[in-house]
C-alpha cells in the first residue's frame, strides 16, 4: 500500500493528472528535445502579420519543468529518507501528533487538519497515510474501526476514528534537542527535517512508492529480529535479515538478495486439510487479502484449473477460509493447484531505494540497518552530550550558590551601588574557588546569584546542598561513563526497547524453501481426449470417436503411428497427426517409469526387431522414427507399461519355404531397456503372421528410492533429504502424528504432511507400533502395542478425551523406555526402565492397553531399542536395464490399464 499522493505519475501519453503542468514531450538519449508548438499568446509570435501560420520554439522549458517535477515526486512524496524511514507526509503526521499530544486520543480528522499546516496537499492523502501507519501497529495507538489488512476492509471516516502516539513511538521518535528544523512550506512554522528515530523503523514498517522514473519496495521485517541484528552490528558480528509479513503465511527467502533489485520472495498461504473434503486457509500471502484470494480461487475454478464445490469466508480477527471439495477430488493435488493457479502463492520483487543526501540510492536491507544503527548510536551520543552539558551547568550553578551563601557574599551588597562594581567584587571573592568549577563564571551566573530571594538564603541547608551536588556529580559520572562506553550504552538501549515492546511481536511468517510445482501435474483434468485412429485425428472435440483419457488444456499428448513414427503435441480441439494411430496418451516429460515394448518390421520385406525404451527430452510437434527409417516399416506389436512391466508374447510365423519353427515365445524381460533410437534385437528374418499376448508381466525396474526433504516438507526422488527406502508399486508410507493419529499412504510427490507429524517411514505391516500415552478420562498412563489394521483409513490409537496426550511412540521391534517420576512431598521415586515388548503383548489398535503407573511423571524418554534381527526377505530377480543406474524415476503408483495392443496381420 502507498499514499494516495504517490499515485500521480505520467499517463501513457505523457500527460499528468493533477499537477497543472503542460504535457512533457518525448525524450531522446541526450535528453528532451525542444518542442515546436503553436503559441497560445500574441507575445510569442515572431510575425504579427500572420499569427495563424507562426510557430514558436520553447527552448528547454519542458525539460526543466519535467525534471523539477520528477525530482519533487522522488524527494518529497514517494521515496522514504534513510535517516528516519519516513516519507514527508508520514514525518509531518508524526510531528503534528506530537504537537497535539496530551496523553488522550485525538480525532484523526483533527490530526489531518493540523498536519495540513505542514503538508501542502489534500486531506485525503494525509488521512490515508495515517491509516497505513496505524495498521502497521508500531507508532500509533488506534481507537475505532481502522480497517482490516486481512479482509481488505477500509477504515471508517477520519471523523469517527481516534489516535495517539504509542509508547514505542514516544520512546524512539522524538528528541527535540537533537532535531534539526526547517520552515514549513508557507514559512509560518518550523518542522523537522528528519525525526531523530532511534530504531530501524524503515525496515520494520516497510515502504512502497512509485515516483517518476523509479520506484521503491522495501518489505517489512520482524521487530525483534531487527533489534537483534542492530545489536550484532554494534558488536561487529554478521547477521542476516529476512522479511516478516503481518499477514503471516509461508515464504521462500532463498532468492531475497538482501532486498535489492533482482531479488524475489515467494509467499504462500497456509493451507491445511480439515477433512477429506475440506481445506482451510489460515494465513494469506503478503500483498493479498481474503477477498482477492477468494476471487482468484473462483476464477481458477471457472477456468477449470481446479474443482471447488463451495467457499466459506469466516475471517474475523484471524483468517479462516474453508474450501469444500467435490467427492473424488484429491486434497493434496488441490493444495498444489491452489499454489499454481491462484493468489495462494504470490511472488514479490523487493527493490530497496531510499533518499540519501537528497538523492535516490539503491541499497540492500543490510546496509540500511547498518546506517540506521550507526545513526541511532550518534543520536544517543548527542543526547548524552546535551545531558552532560545540562548536568554540568546545573552543578556549576548549585556550587556557586553554595559558596555564595556559605561565604556570606550577599552581606556586602550594600557597599556597591552599581552592577559593574558588584560583579567585580563577586569575581574577586570566587577567585580562590575558580579551579574547582567545570567552566568559567559568567555575568549571567552572577546575575542569578544576585536575584536569590533572602528567604532562600536564610533557610539554606548546607547538608542538603552537598547531597544535591553529590547526586549531580554521580549522574555526571554515569553520563561520562556512558559516553566512554557508547557501544555498550547503545546495545543496552536496543535491549531495553526489545524487553519493553518485543513481547507479542514474534515472527509470524514461516521461512521455508519451496519445491517447484509443475502445473501439468496438478491441473484439473477438466476435459476429455479422443482419437480417430484410422483417419489420424486427436482432440477434445471428437466426442463421437474413441475416448482416450481425461486431460487439461495445458497437457501434452504422445502419439504412436503404425508406421513406427512418434510425435508429442499440445492438446487441441482437433489435430491431424497421421493415419493408423496405434497408441495415444497424455504425456509426462519427467516420467521415466513408463516403458514402451515394441516389435517392428524393418522395411517392407525386412527382418523384425524387438526393443524396449522410454521417451523423454523431445521437441513438440516433431516426428521421431522408432524404426530404421526404411520405407514400408511397420509396428507389429506395441504396449505401453506405466511401471516397466515386461509381458511374454507368442510369435507366429507364416509358412515360408523350409522354416520348421513357426511358433515360439518371447519374454520382454530379457530385453534391455535402451534409447528410443536403438535398433533392437532381431526376432526373425522371416515374415511374422501374428503376435499374441501370452502372459502379462511384472515390473522389471528396480524399486524406487524415495527421500523426504524436511526443508520443504515434501517427498522426492532426487536424493534430497532423508532416504525413506526403496518402494515397489504396492509399498506404503506410515505416518504418525503427535495428536495420536496414524495412516498409511502410497507415496506420491504431491503429498502434503501435517505440522505435528512425528513418524514418517516405510511401512512394514508385520512390525508392531508401541506407544505410551496419558488417558485424560482415567488420568493414568498406559502402554499399548498394536498393528495397523486398516491401511486405507486414518485411525486414532489413543483415547479421544480432550486431555489425552501421546507421550512417546516407537516403531522399533523391541523398544525400551525410561520413566522419570515427579517428586511428591519431598519423596523422589527411582527411575524405571520398561521393556515394552515384555510389558504388553500386541493387541488391537482400539485396545486401552496396560496401565503403566498411577504416579505423577516428570518425563518419559525413549531409549535405544534391544537388538533384533529382522527376517530376511527373498531377493527379487530384476532384469538388467541400460541407463537405469544412478537414475531416480518418479514414485511408482497403482497400475493403470495394461495398455496392450495386439495387431493381427493379414
Amino acid at each position: 500500500m502507498r499514499d494516495e499522493e504517490e499515485d500521480i505519475v505520467p499517463n501513457e501519453d505523457g500527460s499528468q493528472d493533477d499537477s497543472g503542468n503542460d504535457t512533457p514531450q518525448e525524450h531522446t538519449e541526450e535528453g528532451f528535445d525542444d518542442v515546436i508548438r503553436p503559441a497560445s499568446g500574441s507575445h510569442f509570435y515572431e510575425n504579427d502579420e500572420n499569427p495563424e501560420d507562426t510557430i514558436t520554439k520553447v527552448t528547454g522549458m519542458y525539460k526543466d519543468w519535467f525534471l523539477d517535477y520528477a525530482s519533487y515526486v522522488i524527494l518529497e512524496r514517494a521515496v522514504p529518507a534513510i535517516e528516519d524511514g519516513f516519507k514527508p507526509v508520514q514525518r509531518r503526521i508524526m510531528h503534528s501528533m506530537k504537537e497535539l499530544d496530551d496523553g488522550r486520543y485525538n480525532k484523526v480528522a483533527n490530526i489531518v487538519g493540523h498536519t495540513m499546516q505542514y503538508h501542502p496537499h489534500g486531506d485525503a492523502s494525509i488521512g490515508d497515510a495515517i491509516v497505513q501507519i496505524g495498521q502497521k501497529d508500531l507508532l500509533i495507538d488506534m481507537q475505532g474501526n481502522w480497517g482490516n489488512i486481512l479482509t481488505g476492509d477500509g477504515a471508517a471516516a477520519s471523523r469517527y476514528i481516534e489516535a495517539r502516539i504509542s509508547k514505542l513511538g514516544q520512546d524512539i521518535l522524538y528528541s527535540p534537542k537533537v532535531t534539526n528544523w526547517q520552515l514549513s512550506y508557507d514559512g509560518r512554522k518550523n518542522e523537522p527535517i528528519h525525526l531523530p528515530v532511534k530504531f530501524p523503523l524503515l525496515l520494520a514498517q516497510g515502504a512502497e512508492g512509485i515516483a517518476v522514473g523509479l520506484s521503491t519496495k522495501i518489505l517489512p521485517h520482524n521487530f525483534n529480529e531487527l533489534i537483534d541484528a542492530s545489536i550484532k552490528v554494534l558488536k561487529g558480528k554478521s547477521f542476516t535479515l529476512y522479511p516478516d509479513f503481518p499477514t503471516a503465511g509461508i515464504a521462500d527467502m532463498s532468492n531475497y538478495n538482501d532486498g535489492m533489485r533482482g531479488g524475489r520472495v515467494r509467499v504462500r498461504a497456509k493451507i491445511s486439510q480439515l477433512d477429506k473434503q475440506t481445506l482451510v486457509i489460515t494465513q494469506i500471502p503478503f500483498s493479498t487479502n481474503t477477498s482477492t484470494l477468494i476471487d482468484s480461487i473462483l476464477k481458477a475454478n471457472e477456468k477449470g484449473k481446479i474443482k471447488v464445490k463451495k467457499i466459506e469466508d469466516n475471517t474475523a480477527a484471524e483468517v479462516e477460509i474453508l474450501i469444500h471439495l467435490p467427492p473424488g477430488v484429491s486434497p493434496d493435488k488441490t493444495i498444489d493447484a491452489l499454489y499454481a493457479f491462484t493468489a495462494c502463492e504470490t511472488s514479490i520483487a523487493p527493490l530497496g531505494c531510499v533518499i540519501v543526501d537528497n538523492n535516490p540510492v539503491f541499497m540492500g536491507v543490510s546496509e540500511m540497518l547498518r546506517i540506521s544503527t550507526e545513526r541511532t548510536k550518534n543520536l544517543l551520543k548527542r543526547e548524552l552530550e546535551i545531558q552532560l552539558d545540562e548536568l554540568e551547568n546545573k552543578w556549576h550553578l548549585s556550587t556557586l550558590e553554595k559558596i555564595f551563601i556559605r561565604e556570606e557574599m550577599y552581606i556586602d551588597f550594600k557597599l556597591y551601588s552599581d552592577r559593574e562594581n558588584l560583579y567585580q567584587y563577586l569575581y574577586q571573592r570566587f577567585e580562590p574557588f575558580k579551579k574547582d568549577f567545570v567552566r568559567d563564571i559568567h555575568d549571567d551566573d552572577l546575575q542569578k546569584l544576585t536575584q536569590i530571594p533572602m528567604i532562600r538564603i536564610t533557610r539554606f541547608d548546607s547538608d542538603k546542598a552537598d547531597d544535591a551536588i553529590a547526586k549531580l556529580e554521580a549522574e555526571m559520572e554515569q553520563v561520562k561513563h556512558d559516553l566512554e562506553h557508547l557501544t555498550d550504552y547503545a546495545i543496552a538501549f536496543f535491549q531495553n526497547i526489545k524487553d519493553k515492546y518485543g513481547k507479542g511481536r514474534e515472527r509470524q511468517t514461516e521461512i521455508r524453501n519451496f519445491d517447484t510445482i509443475e502445473a501439468t501435474k496438478v491441473v484439473l483434468r477438466n476435459t476429455k481426449l479422443y482419437v480417430n485412429r484410422e483417419e489420424g485425428f486427436i482432440g477434445t472435440s471428437l466426442k463421437r470417436d474413441e475416448y482416450v483419457a481425461d486431460c487439461s488444456d495445458i497437457d501434452d499428448v504422445i502419439v504412436f503411428l503404425r508406421d513406427g513414427k512418434m510425435m508429442i503435441s499440445k492438446v487441441d480441439d482437433k489435430k491431424f497427426i497421421g493415419k493408423d494411430i496405434i497408441h495415444v496418451a497424455v504425456f509426462d516429460k519427467n516420467d521415466k517409469r513408463t516403458i514402451y515394448n515394441m516389435i517392428y518390421r524393418d522395411g517392407k520385406n525386412g527382418a523384425s526387431f524387438i526393443k524396449r525404451f522410454n521417451v523423454s527430452g523431445v521437441t513438440r510437434d516433431k516426428f521421431y522414427d522408432l524404426t530404421q527409417e526404411k520405407a514400408g516399416s511397420m509396428v507389429l506389436y506395441f504396449s505401453a507399461n506405466p511401471n516397466g512391466e515386461a509381458e511374454t508374447v507368442t510369435i507366429l510365423l507364416r509358412q515360408v519355404g523350409s522354416v520348421k519353427k513357426l511358433k515360439w515365445d518371447v519374454d520382454f524381460a530379457e530385453i534391455m531397456i535402451k534409447g528410443r533410437a536403438s535398433r533392437g534385437n532381431t526376432v526373425s528374418k522371416y515374415p511374422i503372421k501374428k503376435i499374441e499376448l501370452k502372459e502379462k508381466g511384472i515390473s522389471t525396474l528396480r524399486p524406487r528410492k524415495v527421500w523426504f526433504d524436511d526443508t520443504v516438507q515434501r517427498l522426492n526422488v532426487d536424493g534430497r533429504g532423508e532416504l525413506l527406502g526403496e518402494f515397489k508399486p504396492n509399498d506404503r508410507l506410515l505416518i504418525i502424528n503427535q495428536s495420536g493419529k496414524l495412516k498409511t499412504i502410497i507415496p506420491e510427490l504431491t503429498t502434503h504432511f501435517d505440522e505435528d507429524m512425528i513418524v514418517l517411514e516405510k511401512w512394514n505391516p508385520k512390525k508392531p507400533i508401541s506407544c505410551i500415552y496419558y488417558d485424560g478420562e482415567k488420568e493414568r498412563y498406559f502402554v499399548k502395542r498394536f498393528l495397523v489394521e486398516n491401511e486405507n483409513k486414518e485411525e486414532t490409537f489413543i483415547s479421544e478425551h480432550e486431555k489425552s496426550q501421546l507421550e512417546i511412540v516407537s516403531t522399533d521391534w523391541r523398544p525400551v523406555a525410561e520413566v522419570i517420576y515427579a517428586k511428591v512431598k519431598g519423596v523422589q521415586k527411582e527411575n524405571q526402565v520398561v521393556d515394552l515388548e515384555q510389558f504388553i503383548a500386541v493387541k488391537g489398535i482400539k485396545a486401552l492397553g496396560n496401565q503403566l503407573t498411577a504416579d505423577k511423571l516428570k518425563q518419559i524418554n525413549l531409549l535405544d531399542p534391544l537388538p533384533y534381527e529382522e527376517p530376511e526377505e527373498e531377493p527379487e530377480v530384476i532384469a538388467v536395464t541400460e541407463g537405469e543406474e544412478g537414475e531416480n524415476p518418479d514414485i511408482p503408483t497403482e497400475l493403470d490399464d495394461d495398455g496392450q495392443i495386439t495387431l493381427a496381420l493379414e
